[in-house]
């Protein structure tokens, strides 16, 4: 028995877990987390709009088969699932857990949407309420060209839909968790719902620590818009004398190369070793998008590597900027190639308070280890406090109903 069952059964244990993703097509952020509690909770039954992993991405599920709904048997569905958004929030909804007593949900669109009953604890971890169609709707508008014209239209109408089903599901949770302060914000804004915040697993022991770092900057993204890794390409083509390594692929590739001087260095895709050999030898991270919570800057910090990151979302929450008794990084106030070079340009003259050490010594707050202990801990809790509430109605009744009855 592992340590979330053994806090389980303290009480009367659930008779089955259900755990809800939104869909299976990569292994990225949310996918780590949900890798997580596959392991805390193995017996749990495993459910998904679709499951499109390809083989080599499946390890993390840890041998499960996930059930899915009838948009698996959808064509072109690999490719287009995103764009096929109010089909999917249907097919959520038909996905039958109802033999679980609790629901585990990890969201980032449409797991949380999956239906409940009153005897049903239904917990989701929330990576964030849907991006596109609440405060990003503006910017994923521009980034995709859909800002005017009917297709345009059709794209807003069904983000003005998206909001209306997204907020009215957020009542079939019965406790939300977010993955960072700034998300919790997010949620309350939302959903005007309080969030317990749990810091999703970072794999720190894979980043080993280094001492000695090398002369040049690195950013390492995928080259899609929100990432701003062309802005960071053109703050360095403005500083010549200071070399930076680009990491990444995607469709701004072109753009990055495009935009790239003789001291940019850009690497496209690189296996994982080669990744972790450059965030150890760096001599700064560079980081100049607004995430939720943002696992690269963690990893850079577990090598000894401080960050220059853009100071809003959930980098404010893993880096500790100057103003820290023990800094790790700096913060730039605007996602501009002339306030990335001020930063860098404040990061070399306070490079000397950032040590190796510090910068790990803050990353190993996100470990795996952590996650798991703090979230069985909150699933407990709630479980515990469920469970209570459940009951106690049902007892009063049937006290009440021997009182009448005899």
């Amino acid at each position: 028995m592992n340590d979330a069952e053994s806090i389980l059964s303290a009480g009367a244990p659930p008779r089955a877990v259900a755990l809800v993703h939104d869909w299976l097509t990569t292994y990225v952020g949310g996918e780590r987390v949900l890798e997580q509690m596959i392991a805390l909770y193995p017996q749990a039954d495993l459910y998904s709009s679709i499951d499109v992993l390809a083989a080599h991405e499946r390890a993390f599920l840890q041998g499960k088969q996930p059930i899915t709904t009838f948009a698996q048997h959808w064509p072109l569905v690999r490719r287009h699932y995103r764009k096929l958004l109010p089909l999917l929030m249907l097919a959520i909804e038909q996905l039958d857990v109802s033999d679980a007593e609790v629901v585990l949900s990890s969201s980032s669109s449409i797991a949380k949407g999956v239906l409940t009953g009153p005897d049903q604890l239904h917990i989701s971890y929330v990576h964030s309420p849907m991006r596109y169609a609440w405060d990003l709707q503006h910017q994923y508008l521009r980034e995709a060209g859909l800002t005017r014209g009917a297709r345009g239209l059709v794209a807003q109408w069904i983000l003005h839909r998206a909001r209306m089903w997204d907020a009215r599901t957020a009542n079939g949770v019965d406790y939300f968790i977010a993955n960072s302060q700034f998300i919790a914000r997010r949620i309350w804004k939302t959903y005007r719902r309080e969030a317990t915040v749990v810091y999703p697993p970072v794999d720190v022991d894979a980043f080993a620590l280094r001492e000695n770092k090398d002369d040049f900057y690195l950013t390492v993204s995928r080259l899609v818009p929100y990432k701003k890794v062309p802005v960071i390409v053109e703050a360095f083509r403005a500083m010549p004398s200071r070399r930076l390594v680009v990491v990444g692929d995607g469709a701004d590739l072109e753009r990055v190369r495009a935009l790239a001087g003789p001291n940019v260095e850009v690497l496209g895709h690189q296996p994982t070793a080669t990744v972790r050999e450059l965030m150890q030898r760096a001599k700064a991270f560079v980081f100049a998008a607004e995430e939720d919570f943002g696992i690269a800057p963690v990893e850079a910090q577990a090598c000894g590597t401080p960050v220059i990151a853009y100071g809003k979302g959930g980098a404010l929450e893993t880096v500790c900027g100057l103003d820290d008794a023990a800094p790790t990084g700096v913060f730039f106030g605007a996602q501009t190639p002339a306030a990335i070079v001020d930063a860098v340009k404040e990061f070399e003259r306070e490079q000397h308070r950032m040590t190796p050490r510090t910068c790990r010594d803050n990353a190993l707050r996100f470990s795996v280890a952590e996650f798991r202990e703090r979230y069985s801990a909150v699933v407990a809790a709630c479980w515990g406090q469920f469970h209570a509430r459940r009951d106690s109605p049902r007892s009063s009744h049937e006290i009440q109903r021997r009182r009448v009855y005899g």
